[in-house]
């Protein structure tokens, strides 16, 4: 017999550094860019802020009316560049999967162009029930209103702030760019090391809320 979707509850995951180690394909990918176009990129800094919209980190390196086409050729790089590098962080499948044996559905809602999003989960073999590309922060909010979301997981305090705004209960991982005070600061409800203490926490989540 099929889990019954409804009995659980829906959660929304990012991606890049809360689902996937996208840092290895990442770096490449902006090695290759900066190759092409002859522009110094410092590629080891670009991995240790991933989170905002490609545009942010591309505005750092080339002028404003460049934007747009180095974020296209960008794009045009990724798929041979950086989904074989990347893997998936520690405890992800077990996460996913813990959401399923509950009843509940998942929902991946990252700031990442979709397709590249959709390249990376494919690779990997992860599966969400819903992915929704290009959101970011406060963005995330209104994918995850429309689904019915009732946990945001993130690493970045971007994904704290599209949780509460969601009303959704937001755990964070101290995976990414974040620290773990960082993300207490903006409010997170809970903070995780990784996401290998996910299944154990929503066991209680859910176990709490059943009894509410």
């Amino acid at each position: 017999m099929s889990a019954d979707h409804t009995a659980g509850p829906t959660v929304g995951f990012d991606l890049d550094m809360t689902l996937i180690d996208s840092r290895p394909g990442i770096h490449a990918a902006w090695r290759r860019l900066a190759e092409e176009t002859g522009v110094h990129i410092d590629a080891d800094l670009v991995v240790t802020r991933l989170g905002p919209p490609l545009v942010q980190e591309m505005a750092y390196w080339f002028p404003p009316e460049e934007v747009p086409a180095m974020a296209e050729r960008y794009r045009e790089i990724y798929p041979d560049t950086a989904v074989e590098p990347s893997t998936a962080m520690p405890g992800a499948r077990a996460a996913l999967e813990a959401v399923r044996a509950a009843g509940g559905r998942t929902l991946v809602v990252t700031a990442k162009y979709r397709p590249s999003a959709r390249l990376h989960l494919d690779h990997l073999g992860l599966r969400p029930d819903v992915l929704v590309g290009d959101l970011w922060a406060e963005g995330k909010a209104e994918a995850l209103t429309a689904h019915g979301a009732r946990v945001y997981v993130g690493d970045h305090v971007g994904d704290v702030r599209g949780a509460r705004l969601a009303g959704a209960t937001s755990v964070a991982v101290a995976t990414g760019p974040c620290d773990a005070a960082e993300l207490t600061e903006a409010g997170a409800d809970v903070v995780l090391p990784d996401l290998t203490a996910f299944p154990a926490w929503l066991a209680d989540f859910t176990r709490d809320g059943a009894e509410a």
